[in-house]
Order: C-alpha cells, then sequence, then structure tokens
C-alpha cells in the first residue's frame, strides 16, 4: 500500500473532515494523507476549501507572507482576485484549483469523474469521506414540513443526496470511508421505510446485490466496540459519537459510519476506537480573545448607544429582581459597570498587524498548538461582533447575568425559561410562551461545553449568547469556529451569514483528526 492515501472528500463544506485528514502527522512525522479532491457547490464555502487548498500546497508553517497578506486585508478589495493572479505561485494555485472544485454531486457527473481520474493519478488506495446535506433528516426541518401538506417525502431529492456518495464509493472503491450525518437520520422514514436502514443496507454492498464479484463493506462506529465480525450494530444509536466526549467543546452528537472494504476489514479491532477525553469548556476556548462590544442596529452605532441599551435595564431591576433575585440584579449592575472596560472595538474581519498576547488564555497548552499558526504569527480574523436591537441587548444582558448566577446556584436552570421573564424582557413574539421555544435565548456556558453549533448562528445569534455579560452580544465567527474546533489561520471566505452556515454546518476539524489516526492505524500508516 502506498504511503500516501488519497482523501476524496464529498459535499465538503468548508473543509472540516478534510482538515482533520490533511493536519494528520503519525509518530513518524509523516503526514500519511492527501487530498485528492473536496467537492462543495456552494460558492463561498468553495471560496473557502480553495484558499485552504493553497494554504498547503506549502510546509506545514511554511505559508508565504501572501497568504497572511490576505487574511490581514492587505491585498485590496478583492483579494481573493489578487491573491490568485500572482504568477509567482502559478502552480500551487492550480493544484488548489484542481483540488477544490465547485460542483454538483448528480448534476456535474462527467467532470467530476474526470477530475477524479485526474487527481488521483497512479495512487488508487484512497479514503472517501464526506456528509450528504442534513436538512431532509434533521428533526428540526422535519417538524416544519409536518405542516405542508404537499410534501412528499419520496419526491424530496435531499433524501437521497447520499446515493451520490454511493456512486462515487462504486466507481473509486476506497479501502475504507467516513459518512456523517445529523442524527434524526436514525428515525427519518421515506415511504414508510426508514431511511438509515436503507443507507446501512447500500453502503454495505454500493453496487447493488445483483451484481456479484464486488468486495462489500463492513459498516462500524467509531464510539461503541463491536465484535472482529461485525458488518452492523444491533442499535443504531451506536453509531452516535457524542463530541464533547472525544475533546471537542460542544454537545454536538453527530452519526458516523465507519466502513471497511471486506479486504481490509480483517485488519481491524474492536479498540480501534475514539479515544475520550477531558471535557472542555467555552471559556476553555474563547476565553482568551479580545473583548468586544456588539453593534446597536436601528439607531447610531457607536459605544455610547450600546451602553445606553444595556443601561435602560436598570428601569426595569426592580421588576427583575422579583423574577430572577438580588444575585441577577447585583451581575447587573456590575455588568453595566464593566462595560466601561471593554474596548471601544467591534473586532475585524481580517486579521490586524497585531493582535494580544494572551488570545489562548488558559487553554491546554496541546490544545494552543492545534489552535496557533505554526508561523508563530498572533491571527484573530473573523472575529467582528455583529449589531443587535437595543431590546434583545436588554434581553442578552439578563440572560447572561441569570448564567452568572446559576453557575453557583444548582437550583437555577443554566438560562431563564419564558415564565422567567419580566414583562418588560417578554419579545413580542406569539409563541414565546408556548413552550416551543423555551430556549430562543440561550447562553453559551462559560464552565461547561457549548450546545450544538448550527447554522441557526447565521439568523439572530439568539442561541449563542457570549457568556461574558459585560460584552452583551451573540458569538463572533471566530468563537463558533474555535468551538468547532478550526484553526485561528482558517479563514472563512463570503459575508458573515455565509461564514456563519459555513462554520455551523462543518465537521470538527480536531475529530477528524482523530478519525484520521484510526484509519491511519488500519492501513498501517500509523
Amino acid at each position: 500500500m502506498s504511503s500516501k492515501i488519497s482523501v476524496i472528500d464529498l459535499f465538503a463544506g468548508p473543509g472540516g473532515l478534510n482538515e482533520g485528514f490533511s493536519s494528520f502527522v503519525n509518530g513518524k512525522g509523516q503526514s500519511p494523507f492527501q487530498t485528492a479532491i473536496s467537492i462543495e457547490k456552494e460558492s463561498s464555502a468553495h471560496s473557502t476549501l480553495l484558499l485552504r487548498a493553497f494554504y498547503r500546497q506549502f510546509p506545514h508553517g511554511e505559508a508565504p507572507s501572501e497568504y497572511y497578506d490576505f487574511i490581514s486585508g492587505r491585498l485590496g478589495p478583492r483579494p481573493e482576485s489578487s491573491l490568485y493572479s500572482l504568477a509567482k505561485f502559478r502552480k500551487q494555485i492550480a493544484r488548489a484549483r484542481e483540488e477544490a472544485r465547485c460542483l454538483t454531486l448528480g448534476e456535474h457527473d462527467d467532470e467530476i469523474d474526470a477530475a477524479l481520474h485526474t487527481s488521483m493519478g497512479s495512487n488508487r488506495e484512497c479514503v472517501v469521506i464526506g456528509g450528504p446535506p442534513c436538512q431532509a433528516y434533521s428533526l428540526v426541518g422535519r417538524s416544519r414540513r409536518m405542516s405542508d401538506a404537499s410534501y412528499v417525502a419520496e419526491n424530496d431529492g435531499r433524501n437521497f443526496l447520499y446515493q451520490q456518495y454511493l456512486r462515487i464509493i462504486t466507481k473509486c472503491r476506497p479501502v475504507a470511508f467516513v459518512m456523517e450525518n445529523v442524527k434524526g437520520m436514525l428515525s427519518a422514514e421515506v415511504g414508510g421505510e426508514r431511511v438509515f436502514h436503507r443507507i446501512l443496507e447500500d453502503l454495505q454492498r454500493p453496487w447493488g446485490r445483483s451484481k456479484k464479484g464486488g468486495l462489500g463493506y463492513r459498516i462500524y462506529s467509531l464510539a461503541v466496540p463491536s465484535g472482529v465480525d461485525a458488518g452492523v450494530l444491533d442499535d443504531p444509536a451506536d453509531y452516535v459519537v457524542k463530541m464533547e466526549r472525544f475533546g471537542i467543546p460542544q454537545a454536538r452528537h453527530r452519526v458516523l459510519l465507519f466502513g471497511i472494504r471486506e479486504d481490509v476489514a480483517p485488519r481491524w479491532r474492536p479498540n480501534l476506537l475514539l479515544e475520550q477525553a477531558a471535557e472542555l469548556t467555552v471559556r476553555d476556548v474563547i476565553g482568551g480573545l479580545p473583548k468586544l462590544r456588539s453593534g446597536v442596529s436601528r439607531t447610531d452605532d457607536n459605544r455610547d448607544t450600546w451602553r445606553a441599551a444595556m443601561s435602560g435595564l436598570k428601569a426595569n431591576l426592580a421588576e427583575v429582581r422579583a423574577h430572577a433575585g438580588a444575585r441577577v440584579v447585583e451581575q447587573i449592575r456590575a455588568a453595566i459597570d464593566e462595560s466601561l472596560t471593554v474596548p471601544d472595538s467591534r473586532g475585524q474581519n481580517f486579521s490586524p498587524d497585531s493582535v494580544p498576547a494572551r488570545i489562548f488564555g488558559s487553554m491546554p497548552r496541546s490544545l494552543r498548538r492545534w489552535y496557533a499558526d505554526p508561523s508563530g504569527r498572533g491571527l484573530l480574523c473573523n472575529h467582528e461582533s455583529r449589531s443587535h436591537m437595543p431590546g434583545d441587548l436588554q434581553r442578552y444582558l439578563y440572560c447572561s447575568a441569570w448564567a452568572k448566577v446559576a453557575q453557583g446556584n444548582p437550583s437555577l436552570h443554566p438560562f431563564p425559561k419564558p415564565s422567567d421573564y419580566p414583562e418588560s424582557l417578554i419579545p413580542a413574539h406569539s409563541n414565546f410562551a408556548s413552550g416551543h421555544f423555551a430556549d430562543r435565548f440561550r447562553v453559551q456556558v462559560e464552565n461547561r461545553f457549548a450546545t450544538t453549533v448550527t447554522s441557526h448562528i447565521a439568523k439572530d445569534g439568539h442561541y449563542f449568547i457570549h457568556y461574558d455579560p459585560a460584552q452583551c452580544r451573540s458569538l463572533t465567527v471566530r468563537e463558533a469556529a474555535r468551538i468547532q474546533t478550526f484553526p485561528d489561520n482558517y479563514f472563512f471566505v463570503g459575508n458573515r451569514t455565509q461564514q456563519y452556515v459555513q462554520v455551523g454546518n462543518a465537521v470538527p476539524p480536531l475529530l477528524a483528526a482523530k478519525v484520521a489516526q484510526i484509519v491511519a492505524t488500519l492501513l498501517n500508516v500509523h
């Protein structure tokens, strides 16, 4: 087997899975995996993929100054075209474009097949990774469709996007594959049949049961041990990886299917599982980042209007005391006072020339090595606060002050429920008190892992309130990216909404690196 295993990344998003495989270094100091192709149809996510593909054309820690000029914003109003027009990097740019393809699986199959043939070259051993888009399987999406009488699951092509994944497996016959999806996949049905059971059967024989002689796949869990000869576990829930147990600072629970080709499967051992790790907290990963103030929408955006919006809550402190108690009132007063120490800064999308020395705070040393740029530069790209309405700022202040008090009081919920809101803070939403949206405003509590970072963070930030009441804002793209374990030099291209969506849809790269270690051990390239 070749010392370099080609990686084929499907439905790549901004490249979280591929980043884990690409960054994995074995015990000999070698990188056994090499990206052959990453396929993503959404243009902004593809632009992020392309930029990272360019970065990977250089040895670890030796990216050129022009890359840093890009993420510092020094290349001008259209930095991508400026970067990719540099003649000195003609070969690296061409290779990056060969690797990161803006194509749609199922629509551009001829072009994809030709690209696979070119990128694989003489190396026929490969690993396929990726996760077909999950909207058709997600519990939220299914709940919304229940009220749509015209919806027919059999006519929703998103339910069958995994078949494009199967097509590539059939074509390339990888030694192994890793398929990721949401937990809702386990219970989703089409035509009265559980989608998950059908997917498992298809993955075991991706070219169909009518064809004889082809090697099939055995499907293993990465979290639960099973017998050496296992093909499918009895309980579908055993395929769910609860990532907070494996060193990822969020309660992200996803289905991970690890397929091994039958001729390679005898090498598998029950101990080839993700190794559990100490739980990381939100503060561990974002506590060292500079404090920022929120922006203020529908009025002049400046520090005075921001503090005025927060201070408006003082008029209702008697009502707050009646609902939340004296300690929450004390936290609110302290936060308004402390807001004077928050710099008059909303941060920046591009990295500045200088950043605070302690951007990693109390982060464990091993984790710093993962996040830090190997060149030693301090980087804070995509770290820019967004704007909120004054009324929401007061709710954020109330919720984060409550969360501070709740840390030392187990009798309190981590954040207030609708019945805990003073009348003056109840938003004008007819369903707020229905119980269906009890966590419409949710604080990411500092002393425990985060809730799941999803693409919903792009909408309003209400589910992703910063734990520091004095900052009174939702998380930035960089803070969400740190919770998702993207390195600090991973720049997300596009407008801020697109950046949030990319981060929310990604697989945490640090978890992917742990999966890559398992695959490397299986293939004896560890």
